[in-house]
């Protein structure tokens, strides 16, 4: 058989020497190697002390936005867990009743809203598909925990409270932030 194609590549055996039969030169190698590492600086942060530097464009812990008035901006439209590509994201979809207008921005909200932390893999492709900007990933580091069932955050962690909100205006751009001034367009009302 042919084939496909003429990238073949003669392999020649090359016959050891006496010194690389020893390996004598190989362990004294890695043995300079180990001892220039034992004199460096060690790059450990003692973390509840001292506190890493984190980048600006840094994506951590995720949040669902409120409006102005508290109201959840999420309108159950699944945009996000389409867009996530560790299918992180779960959702369930309800109409909002008489009396929750404060509550819900539109008809249609987030009965359920869970995020499996395990699975997800910080991309932000979810913050960008939204398109009532209701989801954000933070500069907030997640929490750790010994249990798996922890980490299955739902709308009780995830949505900010009305009184304690969370900026996020460091994760927008410049022309995002002047786009929203502009009252004018409905997407900013």
């Amino acid at each position: 058989m042919q084939a496909l194609t003429n990238r073949s590549k003669v392999v020649v055996k090359k016959q050891m020497n006496f010194w690389e039969r020893i390996y004598l030169p190989a362990i004294l190698g890695g043995i300079v190697i180990t001892i220039k590492h034992l004199f460096r600086k060690s790059s450990t942060v003692k973390y509840p002390e001292t506190k890493r530097e984190i980048s600006q464009i840094w994506r951590g812990q995720h949040v669902l936005k409120r409006d102005e008035q508290g109201a959840e901006r999420c309108t159950a439209c699944g945009l996000c867990a389409v867009a996530c590509p560790a299918e992180a994201i779960t959702m369930v979809a309800a109409e909002r009743a008489k009396g929750e207008e404060k509550l819900y921005r539109e008809e249609k909200y987030a009965s359920t809203y869970e995020i499996n932390m395990l699975r997800c893999i910080f991309c932000g492709l979810c913050e960008e598909a939204c398109p009532k900007e209701a989801i954000f990933l933070t500069d907030r580091i997640l929490p750790t925990d010994y249990g798996r069932g922890e980490f299955v955050f739902g709308k009780d962690k995830l949505v900010e409270p009305v009184d304690a909100r969370v900026d996020v205006t460091v994760r927008q751009t410049a022309a995002v932030l002047e786009f929203k001034k502009h009252k004018q367009y409905s997407h900013n009302k």
